[in-house]
């Protein structure tokens, strides 16, 4: 038998029917968990949030120009991570909020660029993402867009790696159902940049789809290709409407 039909054997029993569409994963969190997501003090995602600050001040690259030389507060990206990713019709390609902030880094301050992941970048990003804390998730997925939202619809549903398994038959068929003790979650992906106890760190959406693709035992993707960002702009859309919670905890 495959195993992604033992998965499904084990976890059927348990499945919730009753399951909305789109449900925040804080849905899923125990009383502890969500105290420590809403209290700001306490969120160990908020470190990451003064890193940020600090980093949207100060000075890089030859000219040392800051971010808010720019942007001035970063309040002003308030209506920008919810709506990522996004089609750019200048480079004909997907943009998410970490390749923008690169770009601004690279292109605009001339400065070293932020690695992937790297403490710095996921500092700025949660930095804006916090911006947008309460806008709901509202991606573009026609025109331009519509051939990428297609290939990530059809990366989702497909199946990979030595499990056999697709992100569908996890955060759809199962949905709600308990695998080792914790209940499978819908996929929705409106709490990141996050701070996952698994990870005793912060993540971005890339470093979950990375994730997700080891725990299949398939080829991790390129963060920047365009499969990969393919994929997380249909996870966004399938998060239409739920409020950003930047910087989410999660186990």
């Amino acid at each position: 038998m495959k195993c992604w039909l033992l998965l499904l054997l084990l976890a059927t029993c348990c499945a919730g029917a009753d399951q909305p569409d789109r449900r925040s994963g804080y849905s899923l969190l125990g009383p502890d968990l969500r105290a420590l997501q809403d209290d700001d003090f306490a969120n160990p995602g908020m470190l990451w949030v003064d890193r940020g600050e600090r980093l949207w001040n100060a000075a890089s690259g030859p000219n040392q120009q800051s971010c808010r030389d720019c942007h001035g507060d970063p309040v002003n990206l308030r209506d920008l991570a919810n709506r990522l990713p996004r089609f750019d019709a200048t480079t004909n390609r997907l943009d998410n909020l970490d390749m923008l902030i690169r770009q601004c880094r690279t292109q605009r301050q001339q400065a070293e660029a932020l690695t992937h992941e790297s403490e710095d970048l996921l500092a700025l990003t949660t930095l804006v993402a916090h911006q947008s804390r309460g806008l709901p998730l509202e991606v573009v997925v026609d025109g331009p867009a519509s051939t990428a939202f297609e290939q990530g619809r059809a990366s989702f549903e497909r199946r990979r790696g030595q499990l056999d398994l697709s992100c569908a038959d996890c955060h759809e068929k199962l949905r709600g159902a308990r695998l080792r003790g914790e209940t499978i979650s819908a996929g929705m992906v409106n709490g990141f940049p996050l701070y996952r106890l698994t990870w005793e760190g912060l993540g971005s959406r890339q470093r979950m789809i990375r994730w997700c693709n080891e725990a299949v035992r398939a080829k991790p993707m390129d963060p920047e290709s365009q499969r990969a960002l393919a994929l997380e702009l249909y996870l966004a859309w399938r998060s239409r409407g739920l409020a950003l919670e930047a910087p989410a905890v999660r186990r």
